[in-house]
């Protein structure tokens, strides 16, 4: 059975990846943000992209500072998350109240934030009216991630270093497992032979596996 959604609906399935808090400084006024809408750009050079809404006051921060960085936070920061994207950043100094530590970064004055799994530091690059939003391009300058939650992947092996997705309204996730996959045999090798061996090496393993358990 298949349900007819409406146009709307396509973010959603597109907002999945890892969501970010989005941290940025002007003068001696400093502001986080909670982005689902983020995307790598380009290899060479490094840049990410963040849209962002132009009500948001994250949004003019990042015009007048010309940087800003990105922290992926972990499941404990959930409330966190939840409590700052439902304030604005004109209204209320959203880290004095939460009373989340933050840390230098190493290219940008924008602050990084405690208790998260990774971070990156991106200049302005660009920043491109689309649609309702502005999508700023970022080039990176500097990351950093936490040992237990990244290794040219993310680990997932602890379930606290997991990054943090966001599902839509007030729904979260985190990733479950890594499943490692086997590509078809290199050229000359019948790909059906080597499927097949895959599958019995599987099958052996698992075997393996279940009379350990016995």
């Amino acid at each position: 059975m298949r349900r007819t959604l409406t146009e709307h609906d396509a973010r959603r399935f597109l907002v999945s990846g890892p969501l970010v808090l989005l941290t940025t400084k002007w003068r001696s006024n400093q502001d986080v943000l909670p982005v689902a809408w983020t995307m790598p750009i380009s290899a060479t050079p490094p840049l990410v992209g963040v849209c962002v809404h132009p009500s948001r006051h994250s949004h003019d921060m990042i015009r007048y500072s010309e940087e800003f960085a990105l922290n992926f936070p972990g499941p404990e920061l959930l409330n966190h998350v939840a409590y700052f994207g439902s304030v604005s950043g004109r209204e209320v100094d959203k880290l004095a109240v939460a009373k989340l530590p933050t840390f230098s970064a190493r290219k940008v004055e924008a602050p990084l934030l405690e208790g998260c799994v990774a971070w990156v530091e991106c200049s302005v690059e660009d920043a491109i009216r689309l649609g309702d939003h502005t999508l700023f391009v970022g080039r990176v300058m500097a990351v950093s991630a936490d040992d237990e939650a990244f290794n040219e992947t993310w680990l997932l092996t602890e379930p606290e270093a997991r990054p943090l997705h966001y599902l839509g309204g007030t729904s979260y996730a985190t990733l479950g497992a890594r499943l490692e996959a086997h590509p078809p045999a290199p050229a000359g090798t019948s790909v059906g032979d080597e499927f097949e061996r895959l599958r019995v090496e599987e099958a052996e393993r698992t075997a393996e596996a279940d009379r350990e358990r016995e």
